[in-house]
């Protein structure tokens, strides 16, 4: 049986506020959500199309050092990427491999957690800490919502 939303959580944890999508992750995985499917990984491939199929809704959670602290929930919707590569992939571009394999892809967000320190080897840093607890708030919110999560969507990037 498929869960109507997958939470597709990536970063790599040895790189410090990059931990904070498998951290969050983490923490849901304690909830025991029902409905609920959490996947992790380094990074997004053209497989994770795979895993959208028969969803409902598909939440990407990743850190950001672009997006306005403590986080942004933004729409995401299918698109080819400029780069040359298929090691390693967007949220968007999962989607568009997806519609191209399956057709329409299901309604899809990215929560992206600001982050301010990704060296190898660093701890979260205490920014990305407090960061990461209101992202869990806001994810408990969306899972227990049954309302529309566009009512959620936030800034993506910051103007300066």
């Amino acid at each position: 049986m498929i869960a109507p939303l997958l939470i597709f959580a990536y970063g790599n944890p040895s790189r410090g506020d990059d931990a904070l999508g498998p951290m969050l992750l983490e923490q849901l995985e304690a909830l025991n959500l029902p409905g609920v499917e959490l996947l992790t990984d380094f990074q997004l491939q053209v497989e994770h199309a795979i895993d959208l199929k028969g969803r409902e809704q598909v939440l990407f959670v990743d850190a950001s050092v672009s997006c306005l602290p403590p986080f942004t929930l933004s729409r995401l919707y299918p698109e080819k990427d400029r780069s040359f590569t298929s090691h390693a992939m967007s949220p968007a571009a999962v989607l568009q491999a997806y519609q191209e394999l399956y057709g329409e892809a299901p309604p899809t967000w990215l929560l992206a957690v600001h982050g301010e320190s990704f060296e190898l080897g660093d701890p979260l840093s205490a920014a990305a800490q407090n960061n990461l607890g209101q992202a869990f708030a806001l994810v408990q919110t969306l899972c227990a919502s049954h309302q529309a999560w566009d009512q959620f969507i936030m800034p993506a990037t910051q103007n300066t």
